[in-house]
């Protein structure tokens, strides 16, 4: 499909900087298969859930990806910066860095405080294993597993989106905003945001109206927020990311669809999780491995029935996969329609509730 089909004009000021207080008091546009939209708050998500339907939250945690160091060349230095974006394995990390092209094979970067006495001192060290394309570096660290886990957080910070990065700096409040309740496994560069809703409050009201909550991991990537710059969606690769649902909770929720329960993905990053894991049947499969899922209207969903998920930058494939969820027509009438509404968009920005298209 032509990839300007997904675009659409987004005015800046939608675009929201920090999240609702209380997280539950976003506003959610629910959006059925046809008829009109309701305009409701995320808070109201139980009178849309029935006994028996299954939730199911991505548990994944963002790390302190962003990492400031120098270059060293002997006596030289050089100011760089570093996002991680996928781990490769226990002492090696692909991440995009500035400036790139000042990078060599073999180059020592070293993250930490600065100090009057030397370049930089810090107990983090990697070396430049490779270079890819468009800023792309493997890292090679001196640390490796837990203990590198530990090093990245402690010289890290938290790596807000590009279009909240480029409007102000993170700072303490965002410790907390830009994890979910769920937030447990370790290894996101970015927040799963449907997640970022809900709160305490939320989840007792879920339990009492008869629904249940299940886990998965899907360790979300930068690549998330890329557009998609090729000009038919055949033609574009889609980002890798690791995605976890263990045997107990793929037979939970093949029980639950069994039983009529609705099967609710609570953000993009779980729906891929489910449907990567689905096999044709529809049957839920234990899985623990990398997905590159890339779905665009036409795609028939296997395994989820309702879609809980923030508002999506135009032209990115995650517009593609609502699209393919509620149809293209469908989810751009509802997207002018939250713009009329005031509603706030992307990573802190509002919520909204889909229903699938074919059901």
């Amino acid at each position: 499909m032509r990839v300007d089909l997904f675009d659409f004009e987004l005015p800046q000021d939608r675009i929201a900087l920090r999240p609702a207080q209380p997280r539950d008091s976003a506003r959610m546009l629910v959006v059925p298969p046809s008829g009109p939209f309701e305009d409701r708050l995320v808070r109201d998500l139980t009178s849309y859930l029935r006994p028996g339907d299954a939730l199911v939250i991505n548990d994944t945690r963002v790390i302190h990806a962003r990492l400031s160091g120098k270059r060293i060349r002997g006596e030289l230095c050089a100011g760089v910066e570093a996002t991680l974006i996928e781990r490769l394995d226990a002492a090696r990390w692909r991440a995009l860095m500035r400036p790139a092209k000042k990078l060599a094979v073999g180059d020592l970067v070293r993250f930490g405080g600065e100090s009057d006495s030397a370049c930089l001192l810090g107990a983090l060290d990697a070396r430049v294993d490779d270079k890819g394309e468009e800023g792309e570096i493997i890292l090679r660290f001196d640390l490796s597993g837990p203990a590198l886990d530990e090093a990245i957080e402690a010289a890290g910070e938290m790596p807000l989106p590009p279009y909240i990065a480029g409007k102000r700096a993170a700072d303490a409040r965002d410790e907390a905003d830009y994890q979910t309740v769920f937030a447990r496994e370790a290894g996101a560069v970015a927040a799963p945001t449907a997640g970022l809703h809900f709160t305490p409050a939320l989840l007792a009201a879920i339990e009492a109206v008869g629904a249940t909550l299940h886990r998965v991991t899907l360790h979300v990537g930068a690549g998330t927020f890329l557009p998609v710059k090729a000009e038919d969606t055949d033609a574009h690769k889609m980002h890798e990311e690791f995605a976890r649902i263990d045997a107990a909770t793929a037979d939970a929720l093949n029980a639950a669809r069994a039983q009529g329960g609705r099967i609710v993905a609570v953000g993009t990053t779980a729906l891929r999780t489910l449907e990567s894991a689905a096999n044709e049947k529809g049957i839920i499969l234990p899985y623990a491995e990398r997905t590159n899922i890339f779905i665009t209207p036409g795609y028939k969903f296997r395994a989820t029935d309702m879609l809980l998920t923030n508002f999506h930058l135009p032209r990115s494939t995650l517009f593609m996969l609502v699209s393919a969820f509620c149809g293209l027509e469908r989810i751009r009438t509802a997207y002018a329609h939250a713009i009329a509404r005031g509603y706030r968009f992307y990573s802190y920005g509002d919520a909204s509730l889909l229903y699938r298209a074919d059901r």
